[in-house]
């Protein structure tokens, strides 16, 4: 069957889609103005199973289950719950009917207790208002399912971003609903987090609960998914039992046949280095006596694309961020280009060229009340900026070049950053700092929570760049995405270097290098 064509045209066996559905979603359309998000979808959840939707960012995967779990209303269609209409005005009027979701953005309130997280809006009650006591240890038991044993009296905002996400899940579990729906669960998960919430997916379908499951993580979906549902620009192209499908028709279905993931770039001569870690010490701020970071030297050249590989703890976050400034390091050095940057701000080391793309786009990436265009020339804004006056043209024509140029999918720089698929914001913050013509480029984790063609289009970026000369060091706990874009792969674990590679490794040398 041609990659275009959909196999919603014709009617589906009844042999290959087995279970009681329960919740359907029938010729549902959304659109936001003149841009139409979804287009005539019909979309079956069944009794125990797992339902994974593959789709690039910006396909309707998360306009459809926010549809399913009352965000937003449907322009057109109706949903289906055990065979009869309904319309969900709320979250929490699908709640009622047993249905939750966990966003692929976090919704926590950073300032509050984990245990206020998990019960805002629904609080315990007791003889003298909230039973804060029985909260807690129902907290501490919902933590411990997912072997995550946090105090539940501890700030989210001293949580690390896996930490916050599983947080984020245990809300949502601790709801007791009929169905759930993940939206990216395990795009900050370890692989060891990532297992213990296989495990509680697996004990819900014994239960019974129905689970939507949404990720970028193809191969990790493969192995939990029951069936599959995939949408592209909208509309629904394909779906089959989990013994029809592989990741090549996964691919196939997203973005068509001959995909190419690329492969590091050649072609252009290398040249001196740009960016040198010079015996690197970052302390833990939990036990500052402990390192996490520990005497690390690094270096990248003018031209040369570095990934580090390593596991969730392995130290990679806090040495791209102690380069970039935000964190200090305890002994060491930072030279760009020959000279020591140690000593200067974040806004010093983004004028002499070197910027980070963080991990946390939310947190530290966007500005969530300003615009798209607000947010891509905000790291530029001096280049367009003459004492107190701003030249609009200039700062407009810095928004136009990067969103042509990294490709964001948006109605323009007026948009709304909230407007943006998880996907496209990511290219925001990619675009907001490849506009300040940087020479060395340091990004953490930056493919978490994008489609597989992003991630191709991050790629093509970073090879034009460095055939331009552009330094890049990459940070990344997908040993896949090493093999596509790196000249050399550097191997962190328990902070320090326990390995380095040339383009010719296998998979399989890496991840022994890692203590996998």
């Amino acid at each position: 069957m041609n990659s275009e064509e959909s196999v919603m045209d014709r009617p589906a066996s009844p042999s290959r889609e087995t279970g009681e559905v329960v919740l359907s979603a029938r010729n549902v359309a959304k659109s936001f103005g003149s841009v139409h998000a979804l287009k005539s979808v019909n979309f079956d959840i069944r009794r125990g199973q797992v339902t994974t939707l593959f789709g690039e960012n910006g396909a309707g995967k998360s306009t459809l289950m926010k549809i399913l779990s009352g965000v937003i209303q449907p322009s057109a269609g109706e949903i289906v719950l055990d065979g009869r209409p309904v319309s969900f005005d709320s979250t929490v009027d699908a709640q009622r009917h047993g249905i939750s979701i966990i966003h692929q953005e976090l919704s926590l309130a950073p300032n509050m207790t984990v245990r206020d997280n998990i019960f805002m809006g629904r609080e315990l009650g007791g003889p003298g208002g909230v039973n804060y006591a029985e909260e807690a240890r129902e907290t501490e038991r919902l933590m411990a399912e997912l072997d995550e044993p946090i105090d539940p009296l501890t700030l989210v905002e001293d949580l690390r971003l896996g930490q916050q996400q599983i947080v984020e899940i245990a809300r949502a579990l601790s709801v007791d609903s009929r169905i759930l729906i993940m939206d990216e669960p395990t795009s900050a998960l370890s692989a060891s987090e990532v297992e213990v919430l296989f495990r509680v997916i697996a004990d819900l379908k014994g239960r019974g609960v129905s689970i939507v499951y949404i990720s970028h993580h193809l191969e990790e979906a493969l192995t939990i998914t029951d069936h599959a549902v995939v949408l592209r620009d909208g509309a629904m192209t394909a779906r089959a039992e989990r013994s029809e499908i592989d990741l090549e028709w996964i691919v196939r279905h997203m973005v068509g046949d001959n995909f190419d993931l690329g492969s590091p770039p050649t072609g252009h001569t290398m040249g001196e280095v740009a960016l040198s870690l010079d015996n690197i010490s970052v302390a833990d701020v939990a036990v500052p006596e402990r390192s996490v970071v520990d005497r690390l030297s690094l270096s990248v050249r003018a031209g040369e694309i570095v990934c580090i590989y390593g596991l969730m703890g392995a130290g990679r976050t806090e040495l791209l961020e102690c380069a970039a400034g935000r964190v200090t390091a305890s002994d060491g050095h930072v030279m760009l280009e020959g000279e020591d940057i140690s000593r200067l701000s974040i806004a010093e080391r983004i004028e002499r060229g070197l910027v980070l793309v963080p991990e946390d786009r939310q947190r530290d990436g966007l500005v969530q009340t300003m615009t798209v265009g607000e947010n891509l020339s905000l790291a530029s804004i001096k280049a367009f900026t003459r004492g107190l006056l701003t030249s609009g043209r200039r700062e407009q024509g810095v928004v136009d070049d990067s969103i042509r140029n990294v490709h964001i999918k948006t109605d323009g720089g007026g948009a709304g950053i909230g407007s943006l698929s998880g996907g496209n914001q990511q290219k925001v913050v990619i675009g907001k700092m490849l506009a300040t013509h940087p020479r060395v480029v340091l990004l953490d984790e930056p493919s978490r929570g994008i489609d597989i063609g992003a991630k191709a289009e991050v790629f093509r970026l970073l090879a034009e760049g460095a055939s331009k000369g552009l330094a890049v060091i990459y940070s990344t706990s997908e040993v896949g995405e090493c093999l596509s874009v790196a000249h050399r792969i550097v191997v962190m674990s328990r902070g320090r270097i326990s390995a380095e590679f040339g383009a010719d490794v296998t998979r399989e040398e890496i991840m022994a290098a890692s203590g996998e």
